[in-house]
């Protein structure tokens, strides 16, 4: 019997000639991330534990995303204790405004197809759009990766799922990845692995990718992973990351399931309030009246997000009483935005750029605190009731392209029916 890509990888990492589902394997580790959320439990365990040892710290990196700017006394007094860290131990550092570690990761180059990496925050799951087993983990458990350079994982059931048929303009991964939402239901693939195959995530490209890859958190799934193509290694060479080494499953692998999906006739999704598996076409919303839109966080704050946005504002002001931010998933996309005039798109339009980093997603910088029944429509990968500070408004879940198109008529809105919503080019 053959192996999955997952197991493939969990395999090399384990030095072992195969590994099967429901195996316990300790596995080298090829990068680890450290988050400011898990950066103080870290800590803790480092001084039980009496100076450990870290050899494992250059290749690991501190990222100062989520408290970012930090709203309190204690999440500044983190990020002091994780730059002085960063500067005895060797690790990479990405500062306040450098952007979320999703994207900083393989932007710095960090991780390549066929890797192992493992990241404090679930949404480690993004790496998997490259090829490789992106996995989230605790604070404690990172600092026995940068002691030993290693990790033990339970080996995941996988489930095959055939993205087939074509997206149409105006639909993107983010609809795809409700969609599934709205199939399996929330945690509904609890541990599993994920292979994404088919010609519609041929076609896909790198952002895209990463979106669909990183939503699996939401429905529990202990990795998303993707074939390496021609587009990864070219995008993996571009950020100069490590020669790529694909990795492709056996034609007699075993999966615990196997779904086809045609995603030919798929209309744009939205998440209704505080409900991230309640799914629904946006063309079947009528008269949904939003306060605020929020472009961004990890699930889709790249470049192509932004573009999808822009192409709907273009030149137009967005619904009066609607305020709107923007929040790229890091520095660079912030800067390739500005380049391609997209900076200037926004704020002619009357919407609000924030510094790269996940403190508007979460709601822990209160930069986007909505009052009470106000509506905020959002491309996050979360709308738990309470997320953004006050438990007493309502989160809806969408594409950038329906942000964009919502926050320009006060309404949800299907971004189709507006001049520049079914922009599918990809520059």
């Amino acid at each position: 019997m053959g192996s999955t890509i997952s197991e493939k990888i969990l395999a090399s990492h384990a030095g072992v000639s195969q590994v099967k589902a429901g195996d316990v394997v300790v596995c080298n580790v090829d990068f680890a991330m450290v988050t400011d959320t898990r950066a103080g439990n870290a800590m803790q365990v480092m001084k039980k534990l009496d100076k450990p040892s870290l050899n494992f710290a250059k290749n690991t990196a501190m990222v100062l995303d989520h408290y970012s700017p930090p709203p309190h006394e204690e999440a500044a007094q983190t990020h002091q204790l994780m730059r002085n860290f960063s500067k005895q131990a060797g690790t990479h550092l990405y500062d306040i405004g450098d952007g979320i570690c999703h994207q900083v990761l393989p932007e710095g180059g960090h991780l390549t197809s066929g890797n192992l990496i493992v990241g404090t925050d679930t949404h480690s799951t993004t790496y998997g759009a490259f090829n490789a087993f992106g996995t989230g983990i605790e604070g404690s458990d990172v600092v026995g990766v940068m002691a030993s350079g290693k990790i033990w994982l339970r080996a995941p059931e996988t489930v095959k799922v055939h993205l087939d048929g074509q997206l149409q303009p105006g639909v993107w991964a983010k609809d795809i990845t409700l969609q599934m939402l709205g199939k399996f239901k929330a945690e509904g693939l609890n541990y599993k692995a994920i292979e994404y195959v088919g010609s519609a995530v041929s076609a896909m490209d790198i952002d895209d990718r990463m979106t669909l890859c990183n939503h699996a958190a939401e429905l529990g799934a202990k990795a998303a992973i993707l074939e390496a193509d021609q587009k990864t290694i070219d995008w993996l060479h571009a950020h100069g990351a490590q020669t790529p080494q694909p990795v492709f499953a056996d034609a007699d692998a075993h999966y615990e399931q196997e779904f086809r999906m045609n995603i030919s006739d798929l209309v744009p999704q939205v998440a209704r309030k505080h409900a991230v598996d309640d799914i629904v076409g946006v063309n079947e919303i009528v008269q949904q009246k939003i306060q605020f839109a929020l472009i961004g966080t990890c699930t889709n704050g790249r470049l192509d997000d932004i573009r999808q946005a822009a192409a709907i504002l273009k030149g137009k002001k967005i619904a009066a009483g609607v305020r709107m931010i923007i929040t790229p998933a890091s520095r660079q996309i912030y800067l390739a935005a500005l380049r391609e005039g997209l900076i200037e798109i926004f704020t002619m339009a009357g919407a609000s750029f924030e510094a790269a980093g996940c403190g508007t997603c979460v709601g822990i910088t209160n930069h986007l605190v909505p009052g009470d029944h106000e509506v905020v429509i959002s491309t996050a990968n979360r709308n738990f009731k309470g997320r953004l500070v006050n438990p007493n408004a309502d989160i809806w879940l969408g594409s950038a392209a329906t942000v964009a198109a919502s926050a320009l008529t006060g309404f949800i809105t299907d971004p189709r029916t507006i001049e520049g919503g079914s922009w599918r080019a990809v520059a």
